[in-house]
């Protein structure tokens, strides 16, 4: 419903804004409301540039997708909020319930800073890639949740959980849904995608965050679907691969822009990328389209880049829930994300997976009863229940958690 309720500030793929964007205003003051065609449009200028065309439209009553055998997404039931151990440091918005918004000023680090977003983007990578072996057939998000946080609950927190109200510990964004997908009871079905959205910081360093996402395949996936999901990679990969110290920031959007159009594809201009590190979001807004943005890139800045294609139409469609975001015409949507940081020649991709750090664990009794014994600074082995073959479960200062060995 549109009505005097609060806009709750989109997250990893946040709201456009110049400076700070302060959530204070009802969403009466801060959007025309016409409920004739059910619809919003902004009224701000610059604070929140790019969204003046933004349709937050009701969900389609059509089940059926267009020129497809796959139904329309439909939430399904939410699990109560998962308790956070109390000896993890929490950020000051999961007890105000009030997303922050987008700070003024780049995140450019000190040798000890990139060290700590270092730590964080390899944190953050390696639990993105565990969840994403997770996924097939008839797991439900909500269980790729609970997995998640389970994981990251051995010394980090999850930055999604309590963000402007957030339920959950990371985004299940699955076929339609753009992004901001809540876990919850629906299956996965043979066939789906679902990109798996997680930010963590660890528990020593509160807010310096890691941020990334990728797009993983359910089973068997036709052949456009995996088209437009390979193609969502090489647009990041490419718009990284131009990052460098003096580049300007909208090179980025061209050169996503660029290649999506030689396939067909539609890029959301909603959601951007931003500045991170030391505060969950700031400057600089990254545009994933063509404008004409300015500002260029500095030596030891970190921010994200994190594109979302689609087959179909780019207008958004909000839930009732006010975070689920899928598309107009039910059609697929892909997005990946990495955090990067600048450094002297090129981008570090500071997200970026080794297999050789591939967190593996059979259960989540299994994660639970190991790493109930684990000391810092101590190292422990625990037998993989079929293949007899240890496990290093790996603990620091910083973060405890279980990966394979070499």
């Amino acid at each position: 419903m549109v009505g005097d309720s609060y806009l709750q500030p989109i997250f990893l793929s946040s709201f456009v804004g110049d400076r700070l964007v302060q959530i204070t205003h009802p969403l009466s003051q801060l959007f025309h409301y016409n409920p004739g065609p059910k619809h919003v449009s902004m009224q701000l200028s610059r604070s929140l540039s790019g969204l003046t065309n933004l349709l937050f439209n009701r969900r389609s009553n059509l089940d059926e997708v267009p020129n497809s055998k796959r139904k329309r997404l439909r939430p399904g039931k939410l699990s109560p909020c998962r308790p956070v151990p109390y000896h993890i440091k929490k950020s000051p918005y999961v007890k105000s319930r009030m997303a922050p918004g987008i700070a003024s000023g780049p995140e450019v680090h000190d040798l000890k800073g990139i060290e700590h977003m270092r730590a964080s983007g390899r944190l953050a990578a390696q639990v993105l890639s565990y969840a994403g072996t997770l996924v097939k057939p008839g797991i439900t998000t909500d269980e790729i949740d609970e997995a998640v946080q389970m994981i990251i609950n051995n010394g980090a927190y999850q930055s999604p959980l309590g963000y402007g109200g957030f339920p959950k510990s990371v985004c299940t964004s699955v076929n339609e849904c753009i992004c901001h997908g809540i876990p919850d009871s629906r299956p996965l079905e043979d066939g789906d995608i679902i990109n798996i959205d997680v930010t963590v910081y660890l528990n020593q360093l509160l807010l310096f965050s890691g941020d990334t996402s990728a797009t993983f395949f359910c089973g068997d996936v036709d052949e456009e679907a995996r088209k437009l999901v390979k193609v969502t990679k090489e647009c990041l990969d490419k718009a990284i691969a131009i990052c460098a110290p003096g580049v300007e920031f909208k090179k980025i959007g061209k050169t996503i822009h660029d290649h999506a159009d030689k396939f067909g594809y539609g890029v959301f201009r909603q959601f951007v990328g931003h500045g991170v590190g030391r505060v969950f979001f700031t400057d600089p807004v990254i545009q994933h389209f063509r404008s004409n943005d300015g500002g260029r890139m500095v030596l030891n800045q970190t921010f994200t880049i994190e594109l979302m294609l689609t087959m179909g139409s780019v207008n958004p469609v909000m839930w009732d829930d006010d975070w689920t975001v899928v598309t107009q015409d039910g059609s697929l949507a892909a997005q990946f994300e990495h955090t990067i940081l600048i450094t002297e020649d090129e981008a570090e991709i500071l997200t970026k997976f080794e297999a050789r750090h591939r967190i593996r664990v059979s259960s989540l009794s299994e994660l639970s009863s190991a790493s109930g014994v684990l000391c810092l600074n101590q190292n422990f082995y625990t037998s993989h229940p079929k293949k007899k073959t240890p496990f290093r479960v790996l603990s620091s200062k910083l973060f405890i958690f279980a990966i394979c060995s070499d």
